[in-house]
Formats: structure tokens, sequence, C-alpha cells
């Protein structure tokens, strides 16, 4: 098998929660520059596997390779972070008390180089003005998709080889979401390398280059999202048509 580009390489992951089988022979793969979606019913297990990817949440077998060759399977989420993944949670997980800014240079706390640093804050700002008119107030003050909008800029912080995405637009009003959805479009075009979790399927399908289909806790389809766009069943069970 050819390795070469491979940022992430999930091959047989097995995860329980107790007795709960909740992930099942996972296998799947992430290019540099590509943004891969994954998407599936609530319950699917689509978290459980963010989590075991930022190393949150501990697998029971399989292994997970990052960068075409660094085995991360049990690596501490801190030491996965200076590596190079990063990920906007579902739910976000601010530090409230903190200002903007200071959750903003927290995502940079592995770095030293002050003025890439700077560079990468005006980037944040610039895409997402908001968070620059209120980068001295409390986070915890800040709207759903304020605290949205920095939680992906706190990300981009940390400048990442993967980005990971999980549910961005959970729970945003529609004019917020487009919001999100144009920045994501804007990855593409910088073609940073992002696996998203999306419960908008069409969404997911029409920004990424690829996709997998996840029910049960198992792979059922995987293939380029034009072509999964167009599947019968995936059209039929996620799309609404």
């Amino acid at each position: 098998m050819n390795k070469e580009g491979l940022v992430l390489n999930i091959e047989k992951l097995d995860c329980h929660y107790g007795h709960i089988h909740v992930l099942q022979d996972i296998n799947l793969k992430v290019h540099r520059g590509e943004i891969v979606a994954l998407i599936g019913a609530n319950g699917a297990g689509k978290t459980t596997l963010m989590r075991t990817i930022s190393g949150l949440k501990e697998q029971n077998k399989g292994e997970i390779i990052f960068k075409e060759n660094i085995d991360i399977t049990d690596t501490s989420p801190e030491k996965r972070v200076k590596l190079g993944i990063a990920q906007v949670p579902e739910g976000r997980e601010l530090f409230k008390s903190l200002t903007v800014e200071d959750n903003l240079m927290l995502g940079a706390f592995t770095r030293n180089n002050k003025d890439e640093i700077k560079k990468d804050l005006d980037f944040v700002y610039e895409k997402f003005p908001i968070l620059y008119e209120k980068r001295g107030l409390i986070s915890g003050n800040l709207s759903g998709g304020q605290q949205q909008m920095l939680a992906i800029g706190r990300a981009l912080m940390s400048k990442p080889d993967l980005l990971l995405m999980d549910e961005p637009s959970m729970g945003l009003a529609p004019v917020i979401v487009e919001e999100i959805f144009a920045f994501i479009e804007e990855l593409k075009k910088l073609h940073m390398t992002v696996f998203l979790v999306e419960q908008n399927s069409y969404f997911a399908l029409t920004i990424s280059n690829r996709a997998y289909v996840l029910e049960n806790g198992e792979i059922v389809l995987s293939g380029n999202s034009e072509d999964l766009l167009k599947d019968p069943r995936v059209k039929e069970a996620y799309l609404g048509m």
C-alpha cells in the first residue's frame, strides 16, 4: 500500500464503552491537502472516532498512524497536539473565563516563533472580524456562533497538519452556519488537511474531496464525495431525496 502523502491512516480500529462496541474495524485515510467528511446518523459513533483520533478516547484494537510513519496509537492528547493535530470539538470547550485573545493565544502554546504566531492571529481576525472587535472581552459572553468561530480560530493557531472539526454547524443560526461553511470553503482553497464530521450531510459532501458513511459503528460506504452525493442509498438516508 502506498502511504505517501498520508496525514492520517487508521487501520482495524475498534472502540468500546464498557460492553458496548461503539466502533468496529474502522479503516480510514486522509491525504495531505484534502477535506475528508464523515457522515452518519446521531449515535453512529462519529464523535467517538474524533475523540479517538485526538487521544481523548482509548481504542481497544487497531492503530493510528500520523504523517505517514508516526504511530500515535498510544500517544497522549497533549503530544498529538504538539505533533500537529488540532480539534474543534463538539461543544467548543473554550476557556470561558478568559478573553477572546487569550483563548486564541492558548491555541499557539506549542509554538515559539512570535512573528508567525502574530501572522496567524491576524489571519484569524481577518476571517472572523467579530473576534477582533471582541478580542478583549470574556469569551463566555460571546454568542454561540461567535464561540464557534473562536473555537475554530483557536485550533488554527496551533498551525495544525490535521484539523479535526466535529459538528461545526450544530446549534447555530442559519446566517452563522453560512459564514462557518464559507470559511471551510476557504480552508479547502488553502489546501488545509481537514477531517470533518458534520450533521449537514449535503454540505459535508459538497465541500469534501472524499467521504465515509458510518452506521452503527461501522463504515458502510466510502468514496469520492461527488459520487456519494449521487448514490441512492446516501440520498435516501442522509439527503432527504
